[in-house]
This record gives structure tokens, sequence and C-alpha cells, in this order.
């Protein structure tokens, strides 16, 4: 039984949890680049999911938001999360008050996916780490919901210099010239913060969205990490956590990812790497070699070094918004949420026009990749026309595509049709969640999704404008990303004709984006005037058996001749000098085995001597930005 919750005062109860959801740090794909060979060879920070619990004083209306450091939140992980929710928890924290997050980093493991698509990219379904990722998640929301007490959020806002540039800016240059005027940047540079303390005054968490790519880490990395957001949470987390080891404390910070389509990290832009030159052009292509040769370069000396600057500037804007922080949110928490069929929306357009969304499929542009990660095959952004060698194989291996599909998803020339691909499972989900949460007069809306710059924008206006014709005046909407099931991209209708990475990616075809916007508006509609009960759940996703097992092979541990496990081949020396790496080598099992038996937190510590009390202090373990694992 619950202990009876104080319920006299104005504000919320809250509680913050983090815990840890590395998952298997060796034998399998890291997620985002979907770079064959790009495999997880260590560790340089562990991966953490971050849980804020927030209920009206009475404790009757709650909900959750967690920020993940994963490169999505798939619709399997959200479906096994909630279903341990239930069976602990009962009806407290369901499908409509529960909102998965990921933070979008590319150097975490992939494998937790259960549409055909994902899996191939993974090379796999890895239940380890599905396990793992699922058994973090959990704990993190226990952990907050065992410790709820009363207290206030406060909001600030601001704008955050020198982090981002659109990465496809012909792409944004195709929006109406009336609607960029009335923007200073072809980025999102807006900040949002919420600080949370309990009634006196003591701090308990900071939860922020900023929309940036998480790729100052680029595709030739092969250590799990968390990227330049994860940084700025490191930072944060470690200057209110004193005295602790990262990943250790009571203070949470979390940095959750929003409309970041468009949005690079590597603000130097994009250079030809065999000339120097740029090769900011809607192809994205260089004169002599082609859109390989095309790479966006962050500030640093190397993409660490990036990492930190741009993490290290995020932190430093959330740093002096979190402290004048003043003005306080209030109000009821009202959540709602629908399960939508995606391949069959119809949009009004106006009174006289519909259209329809389209059965999913992955444009050529897809293949191309982009500025931050250039794909394996030679295929270049802004594709508008098939390729006859590309088509044929396709055609031979997968079945043409219909008519239907390709009239549907025009101008974008059809790669791989996936709405109509159904073995071993579906390659791509129909059934997808929309899903906003309201606490006091800030709007969360969870997006299936990676929303560019103007999308976003259009999607908060028109949400914004939705709740107030329904009475609910000056609402902030938050644009929260990658949330409860992965649909690739979200671009406008117009950015959509030209085809490149992010509208190749824009898989229910051009009207996507009317289509987000009207469902969202009508589940804005159904908050404003108190008539969530009634709306419909909408048709249940599934949940697949029997998924393809992880490609990379599984070899049993052993060691080198004459070896032991544990031998010491590199010990450390007696003295170092400040600035020094000291760096020891040891015999080893396979690191993926600990993803299974979690005997212990680290891989490693760091431990000084302390003379005064004649002990060794630990001051790293693995999650600090100081170590690395190989």
């Amino acid at each position: 039984p619950e202990p009876p919750l104080f319920q006299n005062f104005s504000g919320y109860h809250i509680w913050v949890g983090r815990a840890d959801c590395t998952g298997q740090v060796a034998d399998i794909n890291l997620m985002g680049y979907s770079k064959t060979g790009q495999n997880a060879r260590g560790i340089l920070t562990r991966l953490y999911s971050r849980a804020f619990v927030i209920a009206e004083p009475d404790g009757l209306n709650r909900m959750v938001f967690v920020s993940v450091d994963i490169g999505m939140v798939s619709q399997r992980l959200r479906l096994e999360v909630l279903n341990r929710l239930q069976s602990k928890y009962g009806s407290l924290y369901r499908r409509d008050n529960v909102v998965l997050s990921g933070t979008h980093t590319h150097s975490g493991p992939a494998g937790f996916f259960q549409y055909t698509v994902f899996v191939i990219a993974s090379e796999g379904f890895s239940n380890r780490t599905f396990e793992y990722m699922v058994t973090g998640i959990v704990k993190s929301i226990e952990m907050a919901h065992r410790n709820m007490k009363p207290g206030k959020i406060f909001i600030n806002k601001g704008i955050v210099e020198g982090a981002q540039i659109n990465r496809s800016p012909s792409s944004y240059l195709q929006n109406p010239e009336s609607e960029r005027a009335r923007y200073s940047s072809n980025t999102d540079k807006e900040m949002v913060v919420l600080k949370m303390q309990d009634l006196n005054g003591a701090e308990l968490g900071l939860l922020s969205w900023f929309a940036i790519h998480p790729v100052s880490m680029n595709n030739s990395n092969h250590l799990v990490n968390s990227d330049n957001m994860g940084y700025a949470s490191y930072l944060f987390e470690q200057e209110k956590n004193k005295g602790y080891l990262p990943g250790q404390g009571p203070y949470v910070a979390a940095f959750a990812s929003s409309n970041l389509g468009d949005v690079s990290p590597n603000v130097l832009g994009p250079r030809c790497i065999n000339t120097g030159e740029s090769c900011d052009n809607a192809n994205s292509s260089c004169p002599i070699g082609g859109p390989s040769m095309c790479v966006a370069v962050g500030p640093g000396q190397d993409m660490l070094h990036s990492t930190q600057i741009i993490g290290r500037i995020i932190y430093k804007k959330a740093k002096e918004l979190y402290d004048s922080a003043s003005q306080e949110v209030m109000g009821p928490l009202v959540a709602a949420h629908q399960w939508v069929n995606m391949t069959d929306v119809t949009v009004q357009l106006n009174s006289t026009h519909t259209v329809k969304t389209c059965k999913p499929a992955l444009g050529y542009s897809f293949a191309a990749g982009t500025i931050d990660g250039f794909g394996s095959l030679n295929f270049t952004q802004g594709t508008t026309v098939g390729d006859p060698f590309w088509d044929t194989l396709r055609d031979q291996i997968l079945g043409k595509p219909s008519e239907e599909i390709k009239e549907c998803h025009k101008p974008k020339p059809i790669l791989l049709h996936t709405g109509e691909l159904t073995k071993p499972h579906p390659w791509h989900p129909d059934i997808v969640d929309v899903q906003i949460v309201t606490i006091g007069y800030l709007a969360i809306t969870a997006i299936p999704g990676e929303f560019t710059t103007m999308s976003g924008r259009r999607l908060r206006e028109a949400v914004q404008a939705e709740f107030a014709t329904n009475g609910m005046e000056n609402m902030t909407i938050v644009i929260s990303g990658l949330c409860n099931v992965y649909t690739h991209y979200i671009t406008t209708f117009e950015e959509y004709q030209a085809q490149r990475y992010e509208a190749a990616s824009t898989i229910y075809g051009p009207h996507t984006l009317s289509a987000y916007i009207q469902l969202f508006r009508g589940l804005a509609k159904a908050i404003a005037t108190d008539t969530v009960a009634n709306l419909s759940r909408g048709p249940e996703p599934p949940f697949f058996k029997q998924l393809i097992a992880s490609l990379i092979p599984n070899i049993a541990d052993r060691t080198p001749i004459g070896k032991n496990f544990g031998d010491v081949l590199q010990p450390a020396q007696p003295t170092y000098r400040v600035g020094e790496v000291a760096e020891v080598t040891f015999v080893g099992a396979n690191p993926k085995n600990s993803a299974e038996n979690q005997t212990h937190q680290t891989f490693l510590t760091v431990e000084k001597y302390e003379a005064t009390s004649a002990s060794w202090r630990t001051v790293h373990n693995d999650a600090s930005w100081e170590t690395r694992f190989y």
C-alpha cells in the first residue's frame, strides 16, 4: 500500500529517478547512422533513463516523462514498459500519461526494435539489450514513484547561440517566403527549461528541451556514449551532485530532444574532405568524389572535443535559465493519447479539399544519408527520379511497388516500398501514437519521430491556436521528439518536394505533417473542452514474436594461449604526471555478458589514495567522460 500523500499545498508531487540502461557495449550495432560495421567496441559513457513523475496534490492525476539516452524509443520498448508498469501499479501509469522520449544519441546500442527495417539496420534483435533497456526505464520510474514529495515547478525559455546549423538549408528555402520571414533563423534556437524543487526549496531536477542532433560523435566512433546532450546532462548532474560519481546522486538533469530533423551540431558546415571547399549545395555533393566526400565538421579538434564544446554550450545556457527561472507552472495535469493508423488518415485541408496519407515507403535519398553521416552506396540527396538498376534489383528481390503507393508518394521515387513488405514481419509501423500531456499551461506534444524545424513550428502554432480557440489561452507548446514509436522524419509539404534525406525519409507521404497537425489539434481540443474520455483509443499496435536473432555471431569466451582471465598484460605505472594517460590492459571475457548478469555497476574504477584517512577513494567510474573502456 502507498503511504497517503500530503495534500494541503499548491504545486505538485514531484520526484525524479535515474537508472542505467546502457545495454551491450560489444558485438552489437550502434543505432543511428545505419552504417554496416559501426558496432560497439567499448564504452566512453553509460546511458541513462531519467524519469520525472508529477502528480496533482490529491495524487490522482499524474504523468511520467522519461528521457532515455538512446537513439529513439521503439514501439516494442514502449509496449513492454507499459506492460510492466501495469503489472506493478495497475492503472496508475498508462499509455496516455507515460511519455517515453529518446535523446537521439547515435552512439547507443541498436537491436531493440520489432519492425523489419530497423531489425535489419540493427543486424538483428538483441533480447539482451532490449531487456537491459526496459529494466532501466522501469527502474527509473520506480525510483521516482517511491520518493514523491510536494514541490514546485518553474519554467524559463531562452535562445542558445552557436550550437546548431540547418543541414538541409535548400529544403528549408522551399517553405513560403512569407512564413520564413517570421523567423530570424532556419533552426529553432529556443531552449525550454523546467526547474523542480521541493517546498523547502531543495533542488530535485531539471528537464529541458532543445532541438539538436546528437551527432557530434560521427560514424567512425565505436564507443557507447550519450553524445552532446548526454554531456550537458553529465555537467549539470556533476555540478549538483557534489561528491558523487557520475550517474549517482539524487539530482537528475535531462536534456530531451525536440524538432531536430534538419538540425546538426556540426557548426562548421559541410566541406569536401578531399579539397576543403564548401559542399553546402542542394545535393550535398563534391565536384571530385561526389556525396561521400561531403562531411560536416564540428567546432573541436576531433569529434570528442566537438561533443564537449557543443554539450557545454547547451549546459551553460540551461544553467543560466535554470538559475533565473521564477515563473511557476500551475494548474491541472491532463493526458490525451490515441493510436492511429497513419497509413490511412484523411486530412481536411479546407472546406473543399481532402488529401490522404500513404502506406510507408523510403525514397532514394534515404540511402544517401546526410552531411552528418553519408550512406555507403553512392546515392545523392535531392534525387527525384528512380534508377533502372536499383529499381530492377529491388523488384527482383522484394517485388514491385504498386502503382497506388508510387502515385501516393510523388515526387518521391520509391526505393523501398516498406508498407507493402510484410515478411518476416511488417517493415514499418502502421499504428502510431499521438499524445499530449499538459502540466498547467505547458503542453508537451509527444512526437513519434523527427520533425524538421519548420514542421515543428507549424505543429506548435496549430496546437497553440487550437487550445486558444477552445478557451485555453497562452499555452506554451513543447515538442518532445522521438517518442513512443519511431517513424523516421516529418518534413513540410514544401520541403518534401525537394526530396533531400529528411523528405525521402518522411514515410507516410507528402501530407504526413498535415495529418499529424490534424490529429494533435484533435487531442488539444479534447483537453481544452474536457472531452478526453470521448477520444477513441484507436487500433492497438502489434507485439511480434520470433524476431530475427542477432546476425553477429555469439562466440564462446576464451583466453589467448597460456593466459588466464584476469591476467594483467600491461599494468599501471608506479607514477604518472598530470596530462599523461594511464592505460591498463587485461585478459577479460566478452563485456556483452555483463549486460545479462549485472553483477557490477562499472567496468572500471579509478581510485585515489588519501593519506589522511589511509584509504582509497573512487574518483571515476566508466560513466565518466575521463575514462575509456575498449
